[in-house]
This record gives C-alpha cells, sequence and structure tokens, in this order.
C-alpha cells in the first residue's frame, strides 16, 4: 500500500494510521488542534475543505460514526488520503473528491453540510520565502485557493447556522474574521494558542455560524509546552487522549 519515501505514521488517540510523505505533505500540529476544538454532533453532516492526505477525516472518525466527505485539490493528496482510508477499513465512512473547492457551486448542491472543517492555505500568494516544492507551496500559500475561496465555499456548502471550523496563523486572524462576516459566516468562538506561558499566540481556532447571530466567546488560552519544555497537559490530551 506504500510507495516510495512514504510511511505510515500512528494517530494514536484514535488507534488509526495515516500515510505520510515528506516530500509532498505531512500534518502538522494544527491539523490536530482543528480535530480536537472541533465538536461532532451526532446528526452532523461533515465536509473537509483543504484536506491534504485526509488527516481531519480520519480524527473526526473517531468522534463519530456518520460519512465525512473531503475536498483537497492536489491529486497525490488525494490518493494518499484514499489509501489511508481503506487501510483503516474506513473507506465506507470516508470520501475524498479531488478537486478545487471553487468548483463546488457546479457539484454540489447549496446547503448540504451542517459541519465544515478547514485547515488552509496560511500565507498569502506574494509571502517572501516560499516553500520550494511546488506541493509544498500549494498547500501552504494561497496559489489555488485563497482564504475567500475557502469562506464563500462554504457559505454555499453550509445549511442555516451550520458550523465552520477553521484553523489558521493567529497574525492572519483579522482576516478570518473580516473574510467570514462577508461570507455571512459570523465569527462565534476563537482559542487562541500558544506554544508556552509568555509567548504570543500563535495559531488560532476560529468557529463560525451561517447567518449565526452576533456574540464572540473568547475561549481560555491552550498552551502547547509547559515551562519545561514538555508538552503540556492540553496537548497530551490532544495526541494522547
Amino acid at each position: 500500500m506504500l510507495k516510495e519515501q512514504e510511511r505510515l505514521d500512528d494517530l494514536i488517540k484514535e488507534n488509526l494510521k495515516i500515510i505520510q510523505n515528506d516530500e509532498v505533505f505531512s500534518f502538522s500540529t494544527d491539523a490536530l488542534l482543528l480535530a480536537h476544538f472541533t465538536k461532532v454532533r451526532k446528526n452532523d453532516s461533515i465536509l473537509d475543505l483543504c484536506a491534504g492526505n485526509g488527516v481531519i477525516a480520519l480524527l473526526l472518525s473517531a468522534k463519530s460514526h456518520q460519512k465525512i466527505e473531503s475536498i483537497e485539490i492536489q491529486e497525490q493528496l488525494a490518493e494518499m488520503a484514499q489509501r489511508s482510508f481503506k487501510y483503516n477499513r474506513l473507506e465506507e465512512r470516508l470520501s475524498m473528491h479531488n478537486m478545487d473547492l471553487k468548483d463546488v457551486y457546479q457539484t454540489f448542491k447549496p446547503s448540504q453540510f451542517t459541519l465544515i472543517t478547514c485547515n488552509p492555505p496560511y500565507f498569502k500568494r506574494n509571502q517572501l520565502h516560499q516553500h520550494q516544492k511546488e506541493a509544498h507551496k500549494i498547500a501552504r500559500h494561497e496559489i489555488m485557493c485563497s482564504l475567500e475561496d475557502c469562506m464563500f465555499a462554504a457559505r454555499h456548502l453550509l445549511k442555516q447556522g451550520g458550523r465552520l471550523v477553521m484553523v489558521h496563523r493567529a497574525e492572519r486572524l483579522m482576516d478570518v474574521l473580516t473574510e467570514m462576516r462577508q461570507a455571512n459566516i459570523e465569527p462565534k468562538r476563537i482559542v487562541f494558542i500558544y506554544s508556552k506561558h509568555g509567548k504570543s499566540a500563535v495559531t488560532i481556532v476560529v468557529e463560525g455560524r451561517k447567518n449565526g447571530n452576533q456574540g464572540l466567546e473568547i475561549a481560555p488560552p491552550f498552551y502547547i509546552y509547559n515551562e519545561n519544555g514538555e508538552y503540556s497537559e492540553q496537548m497530551k490530551e490532544v495526541y494522547y487522549g
């Protein structure tokens, strides 16, 4: 099942395996945090945008029993995800669409999902010091899709009152909140994630609701490391349960 330069990594808490390839894509801590802070309800219809190698679908599958769909533009990543789904015997529940999310308007009827997750490219197209490998560029920079593209795709796909949960860099907080509102997705909750105490936030997880009422909850801070440089109890919960 593994191809050249690929390996099987453990998703420890979920007791699952995922196919990874550092030359193409490997998930980061941000993906684990996105899944951790995504609350799955019993009757949710779920879609993951900018899905990479399918890690979010795998992580959420351990929180739910329903089907989960994913969209990823890079064919190699989408194919890796499909093999991971099959390896874990989840291919009946988890499906991958290898497509441009800007094509959802032609491919998907509107208002199909109650929960959408998204780990989008973080950096603007013209950002300096871009990754040199093309697959990494597409995953990390707004080359194939922008933050605005993600928001308007989510607006099309979400039912009234449906939720979008997105992870992003803290420095782009205002971009995320502005684009959410422009897509009629009202920001409802933000988690600020810090490497450790005394440092500025590095990551945010933002949850918005389609056509939701105004009112924003600031969640308690989340620290990845403690003062000794070891994983915090919060982070151990994310990794190991």
